[in-house]
């Protein structure tokens, strides 16, 4: 049926799906093992909520699906270009994707610690950051006591490695 014969009210809106953690185009999406885990369960939990979802309203119910599949759609698309990195091949004195990473700053004297992290897994709030992020790239590739410049608009940062280790 031609568009111009349904009523106003029957158009639906197609459902915002949100967009994941951005990659930068053309970075491969490296993964620790436990984010993919993560990502794996993340794909169950909403498989299961698709599963389970009855609406008493069709339209609600249309929409709630539509949003879940595109959910799902996303997060598919991240798993199959993730590349899981083990850890343990990892270099043990370097700073590289994985690892555990606690720094002093010089400026201030103040500690801090970090985990480098896949964009999927980062959350600075437990002390992940994304190996794109300027920190995580300040110090890739740096050894314990070298000192890493983080370039923060017109303030230089200098940072002194003092520990590196992988969980």
């Amino acid at each position: 049926m031609s568009r111009g014969f349904v009523k106003e009210g029957d158009q639906e809106e197609p459902p915002f799906i949100p967009p994941r953690a951005p990659l930068p185009a053309g970075v491969t999406n490296y993964v620790t093992p436990y984010g993919m885990e993560l990502l794996e369960k993340e794909r169950e939990d909403l498989e299961q909520q698709l599963i389970d979802l009855k609406m008493d309203d069709e339209k609600d119910e249309r929409h709630a699906r539509t949003l879940l599949n595109g959910k799902i759609d996303f997060l598919n698309e991240r798993i199959a270009s993730a590349r899981v990195v083990d850890l343990t091949e990892q270099p043990p004195n370097e700073v590289r994707f994985g690892a555990l990473v606690k720094l002093k700053n010089l400026q201030n004297k103040s500690l801090q610690q970090f985990q480098i992290v896949g964009v999927d897994e980062a959350d600075v709030r437990k002390q992940k950051i994304a190996f794109v992020a300027p920190i995580a790239r300040a110090v890739n590739g740096k050894q314990a006591g070298e000192v890493a410049e983080l370039n923060l608009g017109g303030e230089v940062r200098r940072l002194e490695i003092m520990e590196i280790s992988y969980p």
